[in-house]
């Protein structure tokens, strides 16, 4: 009778710990997660790995993964389980048939501020020159952004060739007629190669004009300012028009903000709410993620060395997406 007892006793005690409850409410076992083959998306992954594993009672793995292969491999073969970053916006009518025909979630947003592009300038230019903050003021100064090569043209940093953003660009900078400023499109050559441009700009002070994107690590090194084209979002336009090689006819617009989402299956969803609702609720601030990207360049860190990192640097943050009990379980993880 007492052993009895006493099992009966662990038993109930164990059935009431935080991990059992843990486990029992999300109902969660196996889980695989997409480890995309960028730094945001490699972080997220080994954030989530991290959480959900000592969070909620998952078995979590991670499995590699790319764009257009995982967000098929979700659709037809409900495998992984999740893909912490997708940008939706090129694979739309695959990911909604997936959604319609009951196969996949968008769980939520990656990024709160979504993928951020536009045309921008270094804080410092700004500090000294006000009115470069407005693409006005930009053409009234070309002279403050002289060409590389050519002494009578001012420069502009385009994207990279074979990108959709340098057709996307190249519009806006048309309608914009920059060219007419005396503004001339400069081709970096890569995107490490406009990256660089933009650190040695900001290491030597020098001018800067052009297109760049967010969260970006090199953003998160160097305060730039994005310029204010004088215009809204003109969502159909873009679509239509900015974004095809044979637009003919562009305007201004500003950029849309780019969706960033979590994917999961449905599967997942229904056998794991609680994590599910983890995933929802999970959306990183764009600069809080650019800070990181700028850490895990200096450093070299790999996702696994960023997570942990992130989950030390940022508590303020990740302890909005979880209850405080599940918090509790992370961070006595982390000791």
């Amino acid at each position: 009778m007492k052993g009895t007892l006493k099992r009966l006793l662990i038993g109930s005690i164990l059935a009431c710990s935080p991990l059992a409850q843990a486990s029992d409410d999300a109902a969660c076992g196996k889980v695989s997660i997409a480890d995309m083959n960028w730094n945001s998306a490699t972080l997220m992954a080994h954030v989530d790995q991290f959480i959900l594993a000592h969070g909620y009672g998952c078995d979590a793995s991670l499995v590699p993964g790319d764009t257009m292969p995982t967000g098929v491999s979700m659709t037809e073969k409900g495998e992984p389980d999740i893909a912490p970053e997708f940008w939706t916006n090129s694979h739309k009518a695959m990911l909604d048939k997936g959604v319609q025909e009951g196969r996949l979630r968008y769980a939520g947003d990656a990024f709160s501020q979504g993928g951020n592009e536009g045309f921008w300038v270094p804080k410092y230019m700004v500090d000294q020159h006000p009115e470069l903050a407005t693409i006005e003021g930009i053409k009234a100064h070309p002279e403050l952004f002289p060409h590389p090569e050519d002494p009578d043209k001012a420069a502009f940093m385009g994207c990279p060739a074979g990108w959709t953003c340098q057709i996307s660009a190249q519009h806006i900078f048309n309608a914009l007629e920059l060219d007419k400023a005396g503004f001339e499109i400069v081709d970096p050559g890569s995107a490490a190669g406009l990256a660089g441009t933009i650190a040695r700009a900001n290491e030597r002070k020098n001018p800067w004009f052009g297109y760049y994107w967010a969260p970006t690590p090199v953003m998160g090194k160097y305060e730039m300012v994005e310029v204010d084209l004088g215009a809204d979002v003109n969502l159909a336009h873009y679509k239509q028009c900015i974004t095809q090689a044979d637009c003919r006819s562009p305007q201004v617009t500003a950029f849309p903000t780019s969706p960033v989402h979590s994917l999961t299956t449905a599967s997942f969803a229904e056998q794991a709410p609680a994590a599910f609702n983890y995933i929802s609720r999970r959306e990183y601030d764009n600069q809080v993620m650019s800070d990181m990207l700028a850490w895990m360049d200096t450093y070299q860190a790999d996702g696994e060395i960023a997570a942990d990192e992130f989950l030390r640097r940022y508590p303020a943050v990740w302890h909005q997406w979880v209850d405080a009990q599940t918090a509790q379980r992370v961070e006595d993880a982390l000791r």
